[in-house]
């Protein structure tokens, strides 16, 4: 249904007919994942389905997958089922189930796995904090075969502190300058998605090189996946239901305080935050609507404006705008212009295809009608993201060099902001 509360599943007989095979109802959304449905060999069909605090795997009637594993996407259904899930939402490990054998976990090693297969044999594709992609084969069951990558290796070691945060125990990675504990208070940055679909703590080295480098400049940088990002199950992701912003940017407060009292060398007075697409909302809304946590913000590519934005993805968890026009006002950010008393920098390629431009350019006009100043950086012929090399280099300097000047920061010996130490580009969806 367009309000994605109800799903139906339908058999397609040779002539045409149908048969409701199965139909799921949720108060809020019924979420469609990867791979489901599915068919076992023998005729039984494979779905998931929300249960017990979790995302379950169901084989014909049965309910097959405990209730603290969260189901990520099924693979493969054949004679057994390969599918990816959680029992931490940091690590995403590869399963197995056989009507004989039930569920049974193939990969060991804690970090990010994903995979590939058809029949018994299965790719899997496995990332750690330590090192990066790594692919292997396996044949029913068993590893057989390893095959080497020859992608150059960062220059730049993260080092992800990993911890806890408040009473959610909110998923929370720190990074400091070199990976050392600094001798004195250093300005904080807050570096979130910080949305639905989409992780950044993860046992996963590619997710913080990006973030290592901006603490390797002088900033101590903290990553927080709060209500909303998945993995945690149905609850957690429906905290955001009709409310984008009010849980995910109490969330990144609540994480900033808890790690404030955690590492005492975070300097609460510097505080400044940075995001992409959906985190680009999130560091827009952090300094209009919170200036007493929030002192300076890069926002890229943002959502200003929640009509403006895909249909399938904003109504899910908004509603029709029609039926709903004061949600949609109160998850929009133009309103809330004439608010901002803290250093903002906008940016937003021109060719975007996802947020498109016009998000941006109405919130400058709007800071501009309040008489607000800001920084507005429009990037030709660029689309969601930097892909080029020497714009996403530099699009990198220059946001650092804002935060620096915002927030106080000098060049005490970090070493001018160059991508000397490594230039990975941004990778977060919307």
């Amino acid at each position: 249904s367009r309000d994605q509360r109800t799903t139906r599943l339908l058999e397609v007989a040779d002539d045409g007919s149908t048969t409701v095979l199965r139909e799921d109802r949720d108060e809020a959304w019924v979420d469609l994942v990867p791979g489901s449905p599915g068919w076992l060999d023998d005729g039984r069909l494979v779905v998931t389905a929300d249960a017990d605090g979790a995302r379950r795997m169901i084989v014909g009637q049965e309910i097959v997958t405990p209730p603290g594993l969260q189901v990520r996407g099924i693979v493969h259904a054949g004679d057994t089922v390969l599918f990816t899930a959680s029992e931490e939402p940091g690590s995403v490990h590869v399963y197995r189930w056989s009507a004989n054998g039930g569920v049974e976990r193939l990969t060991e090693e804690p970090g990010v796995h994903g995979s590939a297969g058809g029949g018994d044999v299965a790719v899997i594709v496995s990332s750690t904090i330590g090192r990066g992609p790594e692919t292997s084969v396996w044949r029913a069951g068993q590893r057989i075969a390893t095959l080497s990558s020859h992608a150059a290796e960062p220059v730049i070691e993260a080092r992800p502190t990993l911890f806890t945060a408040g009473h959610r125990a909110l998923r929370s990675a720190l990074l400091v300058p070199r990976g050392r504990e600094p001798d004195g208070p250093v300005p904080v940055l807050l570096d979130p998605y910080g949305g639905p679909h989409f992780q950044r703590v993860t046992r996963s080295r590619e997710q913080y090189l990006e973030s290592q480098w901006f603490a390797d400049q002088g900033f101590a940088v903290l990553v927080t996946d709060g209500r909303g990002t998945p993995g945690r199950g149905p609850d957690w992701d429906r905290a955001v239901y009709r409310d984008f912003l009010g849980p995910v940017l109490q969330d990144q407060i609540d994480a900033l305080h808890a790690a404030g009292e955690r590492f005492a060398f975070l300097d609460l007075s510097r505080v400044g935050i940075r995001g992409w697409s959906f985190g680009g909302e999130v560091a827009a809304a952090a300094v209009l609507r919170h200036p007493e946590v929030f002192h300076a913000a890069v926002v890229g590519a943002p959502v200003t404006d929640q009509r403006m934005y895909d249909t399938h993805y904003t109504e899910r968890y908004l509603g029709h705008p029609d039926e709903e026009p004061d949600v949609y006002r109160r998850n929009s950010l133009l309103e809330d212009a004439p608010k901002l008393e803290r250093p903002m920098m906008i940016i937003h390629g021109l060719a975007d295809d996802n947020v498109v431009v016009a998000h941006s350019l109405r919130l400058s006009r709007a800071l501009l009608e309040a008489g607000r100043p800001h920084v507005f950086l429009p990037l030709s012929g660029i689309t969601h993201m930097a892909a080029e090399e020497v714009v996403a280099e530099n699009l990198l300097v220059l946001q650092v060099r804002f935060l620096r000047d915002a927030l106080g920061v000098d060049d005490d010996g970090v070493g001018e902001a160059s991508l000397q130490t490594g230039s990975p580009t941004p990778s977060e969806p919307v």
